[in-house]
């Protein structure tokens, strides 16, 4: 994706005079941006800006992720991944050229006729110009800060360079490039192991984030290490409203969109107390949250809430309220119909408030959280939430996803890809098979066939008890072939696009949970002389059948959570059983983010600045 949608220019700033001949642009527009409404502006654009020694190749696990939902610019800086080294002359890698250098980048890509605002996403020193770009204080003015919308700040730091790393920078940078690069080639030895890979990605890591964090390290040119580290340093005066430097106090307290920081607690480059003295500059002190050592037992409190849906302004399908009962079960589903409404004109989009969010992950998660497989999933869904519920609500997926299925559920074009899935899964956990939806009028998956095949006077093991119908719309089978066969029938409507409300998921373990205790009943209640398929030898064999459409996103997304809240599977192992019998296994990436962030992140709801 990187490669497909990277570009190479030239960029003159006009204030240094610099030009650098040679800077990757990397540029994905959205895919369906002609279809999604466009007034009062269209989707914001997400901006990625790296750090220190670091590249854009950096952010790739989390534009893999955010590219679906909003349009994508990143850049890497001069020198660094694929930008030429030039110009040579130091004074164009200091603070003030960089910022100037994405100001001008941002201007040529965004979309300024139509108002299209922005959201900087960056990683440690990116931080810093990011806050430097979006301050409304910052000694760079510009027209960015008045089209930021919010910022992310993954590992930031808080303050310019202290008086002690200053001199020691400065010894550094005495050293002769020569004997640096030897000194260099002297902390990478041990490969993986080295300190020089260590230091970044701790002791703990996995391999392949120690390889990738050994990849970016021999990337990393030293010529230009010195030059961005000494223009971290200079300061042409002595507050830090003067030219040069990293921001502090007064920057930081100048931003007025919604803030998201995040920090790895064994970060050993910018330690996580980074992110509460930022906090305390934009007007908050203590955490907002800290996650918990990592388990995945019970029911993650406070889990993040879904993005509210945008209001349309001309008339189109409102929301439904559905109420089923059966054999005492009733649920509601007050979220959006799958009859989601078709592309219009208008949009209202609440403006952003200034708010603060920040988290900071359990170790293992350290600098290179953003692409260590362990954190990645948890930041991209941490991000994907904050942006769609504080920054604008179009940037949900799922709500997108939801506003461009205009055709129907059912369409010819979907039957044919309905035909393709394989009816029904392999048993996860024990406990269920995953199905795609019955349909009455098809040969082989109809209630009645499915009922000879899969129910529970079969002879064949782990055959299927009760189907739980987890599709908002009525069924397009009638239920009774299914009870006429043994097997009962439960419905259970959720909406498709978007992952499962934390209390759908609660309520659906509970019903899986009196589902099996019943089933425990009947088993010490049965004898032989009871209807057949109530024996004891059946019933001990039955499993649960979960179907939404298809029966691979939903369906996996409330089997995956009922594995991890009583089954104790981490949220990696659920999702690969789930995978491996139901392959691909989930196929919306939100969803499996927001696992992570559901269970492995423990959220409290940060009051407004």
């Amino acid at each position: 994706m990187r490669k497909k949608y990277s570009e190479f220019h030239s960029f003159t700033i006009p204030i240094h005079k610099h030009t650098y001949p040679s800077i990757r642009i990397f540029y994905r527009p959205h895919a369906n941006a002609d279809s999604l409404p466009t007034t009062p502006s269209p989707l914001p654009l997400l901006v990625f800006i790296h750090g220190l020694g670091g590249s854009l190749s950096q952010f790739h696990p989390l534009l893999k992720s955010l590219a679906n939902p909003a349009p994508c610019l990143g850049i890497d800086l001069p020198g660094c991944g694929l930008s030429s080294f030039e110009p040579k002359s130091w004074d164009a890698y200091t603070v003030g050229a960089l910022v100037e250098l994405l100001a001008l980048v941002i201007e040529n890509y965004r979309d300024s006729q139509a108002g299209q605002g922005i959201v900087l996403v960056g990683h440690s020193m990116g931080c810093s110009l990011a806050a430097l770009l979006a301050s409304s204080s910052s000694p760079y003015p510009s027209r960015i800060a008045d089209h930021t919308l919010g910022l992310v700040g993954i590992c930031p730091r808080s303050s310019p360079l202290s008086e002690k790393e200053t001199a020691v920078i400065r010894r550094l940078l005495w050293i002769p490039s020569p004997l640096f690069d030897l000194w260099r080639r002297w902390d990478r030895r041990g490969g993986t192991e080295s300190p020089s890979v260590s230091r970044f990605v701790g002791k703990e890591a996995d391999l392949e984030t120690k390889k990738l964090q050994e990849k970016f390290n021999e990337q990393s040119r030293t010529a230009v290490w010195r030059r961005m580290v000494k223009g971290l340093m200079d300061k042409k005066g002595g507050d830090e409203r003067s030219m040069g430097g990293l921001p502090g106090r007064q920057v930081w307290s100048g931003l007025e969109v919604p803030v998201l920081l995040v920090a790895g607690e064994a970060d050993n480059i910018t330690r996580p107390e980074e992110v509460e003295k930022i906090a305390e500059f934009l007007g908050k002190s203590g955490a907002d949250h800290k996650t918990s050592d990592g388990g995945v037992s019970g029911t993650t409190p406070d889990a993040p809430t879904q993005a509210h849906t945008p209001k349309i302004e001309k008339p189109g399908p409102n929301n439904s309220k559905t109420v089923t009962k059966d054999r005492g079960l009733v649920t509601q589903c007050t979220r959006q119909s799958n009859q989601a409404p078709k592309p219009r004109a208008s949009i209202s989009i609440p403006k952003p408030r200034k708010l603060l969010k920040r988290t900071i992950l359990p170790a293992p998660a350290s600098h290179a959280l953003m692409y260590t497989s362990s954190s990645c999933h948890i930041l991209s869904g941490l991000i994907s939430d904050f942006l769609a519920a504080h920054v604008d609500p179009r940037l949900s997926l799922g709500w997108q996803l939801q506003y461009l299925a205009t055709d129907g559920k059912w369409a010819v074009k979907n039957l044919i890809k309905w035909q393709a899935v394989v009816p029904v899964s392999g048993v996860i956990g024990g406990i269920f098979r995953a199905m795609k939806t019955l349909r009455e009028a098809d040969k082989r998956h109809n209630p009645k066939r499915f009922a000879e095949e899969w129910g529970p006077t079969g002879n064949g093991e782990a055959r299927i008890g009760d189907v739980v119908d987890i599709s908002h719309d009525s069924p397009v089978y009638d239920p009774h072939g299914l009870e006429s066969g043994g097997v009962r029938y439960h419905k259970f409507p959720t909406v498709s696009k978007i992952p499962p409300m934390p209390s759908e998921v609660s309520d659906f373990v509970a019903v899986i949970d009196r589902l099996l205790a019943e089933r425990t009943s009947r088993t010490s209640q049965s004898s032989d002389s009871e209807n057949p398929m109530m024996l004891k030898g059946h019933e001990q064999h039955l499993v649960i059948g979960v179907h939404c459409h298809y029966g691979f996103n939903r369906t996996g997304f409330f089997i995956c959570s009922y594995l991890i809240e009583r089954r104790n599977y981490g949220v990696q192992q659920a999702i690969d059983e789930f995978a491996w019998e139901r392959p691909p296994g989930i196929r919306h990436g939100h969803f499996i983010d927001e696992l992570f962030v559901r269970y492995c992140v423990g959220l409290r709801r940060v009051p407004t600045l």
